[in-house]
């Protein structure tokens, strides 16, 4: 008989060790996999009209498995005992994973409750559910603690990009108003060029034909340029100090784990639940393993 833990364990994400857990962890993956085709694939008038009851029955059964999985999450996350079971069960529900997983099921039921909603907008939400595969990956997680450890950088970066589209839509507004009115008509609408332009993509629907609105379309191009690389190493500096980081506990779990000469299996169990925690790969690990053992057998 499953016991709460046992589905606990079930659920989470699995490890070489518990079979069953992999397994369930891909079932689950590729269910939302075929979620996402599914409702891709609808929105090809030729293939609904074909296949509609099709796709509504794997919608039913999607919702019926994800809806499971979601209360069985509720039921058995106090066995992380960290806090009391409500406490867990509220911490759960109102995390980003909880929230995800809510929010996969909310437009079936939405559905239900509200028959003359507009269907399209039901099934365009139902693309969070390609968020549920974050409970087996870690790459969003690590992606918002790259930005929240680098936070005030990332803010006033953030800072000079909002005060670089404020002066160039203004200035813009200014130069360009008179010659392409319907174009420039307001700064709001000077606005979008200049978000266009800052990131780069440069639409091509809105130009300067004025020569001091070609100097600032230059200017704010360059602009933009300096601003994305500034955000890209933010980011990629975060990354690599994150996995830096990661590389010293886990070398330092080592040496506290090899200190005695001997690694028992509660130290074993430590060490394999830090490398998936922290999503270390065979080769990395053995590396960081050679150097502890090199540095111990060093004569002092």
């Amino acid at each position: 008989m499953l016991t709460r833990r046992r589905l606990y364990e079930l659920l989470e994400k699995g490890d070489d060790s518990d079979v069953y857990s992999l397994w369930i962890d891909r079932f689950f993956t590729l269910l939302v996999l075929f979620n996402i085709a599914a409702v891709i694939a609808e929105s090809v008038p030729t293939l609904y009209q074909h296949y509609g009851s099709w796709f509504h029955q794997f919608e039913v059964f999607s919702v019926v498995v994800f809806t499971a999985e979601y209360a069985l999450r509720l039921w058995t996350v106090p066995e992380r005992a960290e806090l009391s079971p409500m406490a867990e069960r509220k911490r759960y529900a109102l995390s980003f994973h909880g929230l995800v997983d809510f929010l996969a099921i909310l437009p079936f039921y939405l559905q239900l409750l509200f028959p003359g909603a507009d269907l399209r907008v039901l099934r365009v939400l139902r693309l969070i559910r390609v968020l549920k595969l974050s409970h087996y990956s870690s790459a969003i997680e690590d992606l918002f603690e790259a930005i929240r450890a680098e936070k005030r950088s990332f803010i006033a970066t953030l800072y000079i990009l909002l005060i670089v589209i404020l002066l160039s839509s203004s200035l813009m507004f200014f130069a360009e108003h008179d010659a392409q009115p319907e174009k420039f008509a307001t700064i709001p609408h000077s606005i979008y060029w200049a978000v266009i332009t800052l990131t780069t993509v440069g639409y091509g629907d809105v130009s300067p034909v004025t020569p001091i609105g070609q100097v600032l379309s230059l200017f704010t191009a360059f602009m933009g340029v300096c601003t994305v690389a500034m955000l890209t190493g933010i980011v990629a500096s975060s990354f690599a100090n994150q996995m830096a980081r990661r590389r010293v506990i886990y070398e330092e779990e080592l040496r506290s784990a090899y200190a005695d000469g001997v690694l028992d299996d509660s130290e074993r169990a430590i060490l394999d639940a830090l490398q998936e925690k922290f999503d270390l790969t065979d080769e990395q690990v053995a590396q960081l393993t050679r150097k502890v053992k090199d540095d111990i057998q060093k004569p002092s």
